[in-house]
C-alpha cells in the first residue's frame, strides 16, 4: 500500500510540473492581436549588397563589374559565379541576380526561401517567397538537364 501511494504520489508531482510548464509556456507566448507579424527575410543581400544602394555602393562591395551600364551591371567572381544588378531611373538597385553555373557554391535552399521547393514536370525546381511589408521578393531557381544552374534573385516588388 505504501509503494502505491508513493507511485501515486510521484505521478500526481509529475502532472503538476506539466501543469505548470505548459502554463509558463502560453506566457511566453505572444498574444495574437490580429495584426500581421512581419516576416523576416532568411536571405535579403548578396555579398551586403541590398536593394536601394547607388551604383557607387553597390561596386564598392563586389568590385568593379565586367559590364557596366546605368541600367545593369553584371559581375563575374569565378567561373562558377556571376551577378548581375539592375538600377531604377533613380540609380538604385532595384534587382539582384546570382549564378551558380553547375550549382556549386550556391547556398541551400531552405538558408534562401525556407522551405521545400516545387518541382516541375522538367525536373527543374522553384520556389519565391514574398516580403510583401518589407517591398521585395526572394526566389531560388534550379534549372533541369545536363547543365544545372541555380539562380537567386533579389527584387523590389514593382507597384
Amino acid at each position: 500500500m505504501k509503494r502505491t501511494f508513493l507511485v501515486v504520489f510521484a505521478l500526481l508531482v509529475i502532472a503538476c510540473a506539466g501543469l505548470v510548464m505548459s502554463a509558463n509556456a502560453q506566457k511566453a507566448r505572444p498574444a495574437n492581436t490580429g495584426e500581421p507579424v512581419a516576416q523576416q527575410p532568411l536571405y535579403g543581400d548578396y555579398r551586403g549588397v541590398r536593394l536601394g544602394m547607388t551604383p557607387q555602393e553597390v561596386r564598392a562591395k563586389l568590385g568593379n563589374p565586367v559590364l557596366k551600364d546605368e541600367e545593369l551591371d553584371y559581375f563575374v567572381f569565378a567561373d562558377n559565379v556571376t551577378a548581375q544588378v539592375a538600377y531604377d531611373g533613380a540609380h538604385k538597385a532595384k534587382a539582384i541576380s546570382v549564378d551558380f553555373p553547375g550549382g556549386v557554391g550556391a547556398p541551400d535552399y531552405k538558408a534562401v526561401v525556407g522551405t521545400e521547393l516545387t518541382t516541375r514536370p522538367d525536373g527543374s525546381m522553384f520556389k519565391l517567397v514574398r516580403y510583401e511589408s518589407l517591398g521585395f521578393w526572394v526566389s531560388y531557381n534550379r534549372t533541369a538537364g545536363p547543365t544545372v544552374v541555380v539562380t537567386i534573385t533579389i527584387q523590389r516588388i514593382l507597384g
